[in-house]
């Protein structure tokens, strides 16, 4: 019966029919227009051109089916929970629409074997899938409208591979992932807020920067000083994952930061206890000697500037300038003969 369907759909060449089959099992209806849905699945390692010699690939349509998915899942998700406040919402909607669960969906569907890519390229981006799915969803928009856009995430999405309920409840902490992995790696992670501002509603706005080991991470904004963080966080591990240089240079300086802190210190504290306040009895008594020593000089030296200073006072009331000379000392011969003399002159 499918072969009939796709036999009267007069397909161009015969080689398509086994895209519009692929196709069907993956949206649920059959294409219109099959370049379109060639296009989305076109990477560009394909370096394919067209007649004015512009690349042919799928990174217009992943442009647009971004967008087209955010207005549905949004569109969704407001109807889905009633009540609910904008940052839950948001939350919501940016873990259904995040490449990780775009990647998934894109291998559980089969849209990544459809993929037109050099097997480099497609061995080593990792989210060449979910970038598809976003093109495919861009080509649906443009081959039957966005109700038909609608059905396919309701019908095919929303409703066989993702519960909504799950995903809004579930915690994604990448925060506590990246500290795990440093702690892991022994590597110094540092969260800095570099601003608080305002909306033009008024709503409060963070800003956070994630510093590994002296080095700038990624930058994360958010309407709360979590959801920064937790943005900053993911992006930096998308970061470390996607460029190895960035890693090494991570490394690299831990390496610099772990040799000058294992570097030894060549004047090692001395240990000994010394009880260099307590005086010595030895040195106790010497110095209360000099004590001593200095006092009677000083009370001699006192005692001879005030004698110096009371002959001064009195140098007028003993005044020896008229003595020339010092009488001898009468000996024994002379006191006799002055006695005798004295006695007879009263005669």
């Amino acid at each position: 019966m499918l072969n009939n369907i796709i036999d009267r759909i007069k397909l161009p060449f015969h080689k398509d029919k086994e895209l519009y089959s692929s196709l069907y099992s993956i949206i649920g209806f059959y294409p219109h227009n099959i370049e379109l849905y060639k296009l989305a699945l076109m990477h560009k390692s394909i370096a394919k051109r067209n007649a004015k010699g512009k690349p042919v690939n799928n990174e217009r349509l992943e442009f647009l089916g971004d967008a087209i998915l955010d207005a549905i899942v949004g569109d969704i998700v407001y109807r889905h929970f009633e009540g609910k406040r904008e940052g839950f919402l948001t939350n919501t909607r940016s873990k259904i629409v995040q490449r990780d669960t775009l990647n998934k969906l894109a291998k559980e569907m089969g849209v990544t074997q459809l993929i037109m890519s050099s097997g480099h390229s497609s061995s080593h981006n990792s989210y060449m899938g979910g970038n598809a799915f976003e093109a495919l969803v861009g080509a649906i928009y443009l081959d039957q409208g966005y109700n038909a856009c609608m059905r396919f995430m309701q019908k095919k999405i929303l409703s066989q591979l993702i519960n909504i309920d799950k995903v809004a409840y579930k915690e994604v902490n990448f925060k506590s992932k990246l500290i795990e992995w440093s702690q892991k790696n022994r590597v110094n992670v540092d969260f800095t807020m570099l601003d608080e501002s305002k909306d033009e509603n008024g709503s409060p706005v963070f800003n956070h920067k994630i510093m590994i080991e002296g080095l700038e991470g990624c930058e994360g904004t958010g309407f709360s000083k979590k959801e920064s963080q937790q943005l900053a966080a993911k992006l930096t591990l998308e970061r470390l994952r996607k460029e190895p240089q960035f890693i090494d240079a991570v490394f690299a300086a831990k390496t610099l930061r772990t040799q000058q802190e294992e570097e030894p210190v060549l004047n090692v504290p001395d240990t000994e206890d010394k009880n260099d306040f307590i005086i010595p009895v030895e040195e106790k008594i010497i110095d209360e000697c000099q004590e001593l020593e200095d006092v009677d000089v000083i009370a001699d030296t006192s005692l001879v500037e005030a004698e110096n200073k009371s002959i001064s006072d009195n140098s007028e009331e003993f005044d020896l300038s008229d003595i020339t000379a010092v009488p001898k000392e009468k000996n024994k011969e002379d006191i006799i003969a002055a006695a005798e003399s004295a006695a007879f002159s009263d005669l």
